[in-house]
């Protein structure tokens, strides 16, 4: 559910939409090949770029700092809401990964400054029955990764790219990154995530997007 306060712009892109879907059902883009990504940096596929493309479904939340707010619930023993400032006061890490867009575009070293999923982790303690995690955004958009996938050493919560505030158009103030993952599971404008015992695969895994989304073995769709 989108806050009733944070005001949305754009026009939802129907056709972009309808346009992936169909790429879904026919395979596009898909070399029907894998990668090892012991080896090979590039994923299958995949184009280096040097720059940061902006995609988005049409429409961009204004997350001001007074209207940011993210809760930690579900499965867990200490369920928790928090504002930007106490966002900002949680121990910050900064780290350097690859980022990889279904679209086919990959690009490399992009420096991030963030909070470790496993400080989220230590604060809300998952009960032992939660397997997965769903992320919400300001905006409506959910997407879901298993909670092994989620408790990595390079998954976190980011504010900074390139020494830079994460600006709108790319998901801030706050979005998801979990660079081993094709980029749809990186959850742009991050309201919630929720911890949950079962599986509840989001907008573009309902439509036809692959579940696990691992790009070296080229799971674009499922």
């Amino acid at each position: 559910m989108v806050e009733d306060d944070v005001t949305l712009t754009g026009a939802i892109k129907e056709k972009l939409i309808e346009a992936k879907q169909g790429w879904a059902r026919d395979g596009r883009l898909l070399t029907g090949t894998t990668g090892d990504r012991e080896r090979d940096r590039l994923p299958p596929g995949q184009r280096l770029v040097k720059d940061w493309p902006v995609l988005d479904l049409g429409v961009e939340p204004d997350v001001t700092p007074r209207k940011f707010r993210l809760d930690l619930d579900g499965a867990v023993e200490n369920r928790l809401s928090l504002n930007l400032d106490e966002y900002m006061a949680l121990p910050m890490v900064e780290s350097i990964s690859d980022m990889h867009c279904v679209t086919q575009w990959s690009n490399y070293d992009n420096h991030w400054k963030g909070v470790s999923v496993r400080t989220i982790l230590d604060m809300v303690k998952p009960q032992k029955e939660a397997k997965h995690v769903i992320f919400h955004s300001f905006d409506g958009y959910t997407t879901n990764i298993r909670l092994d996938q989620f408790d990595q050493s390079d998954v976190y919560l980011v504010h900074e790219w390139n020494g830079k505030p994460i600006n709108r158009a790319h998901g801030g103030p706050v979005r998801m990154l979990v660079p081993q993952l094709y980029l749809w599971k990186s959850a742009k404008w991050l309201r919630r995530i929720q911890f949950t015992i079962s599986d509840h695969p989001g907008f573009w895994e309902t439509r036809g997007y692959h579940n696990n989304a691992d790009p070296w073995l080229e799971e674009r769709y499922g």
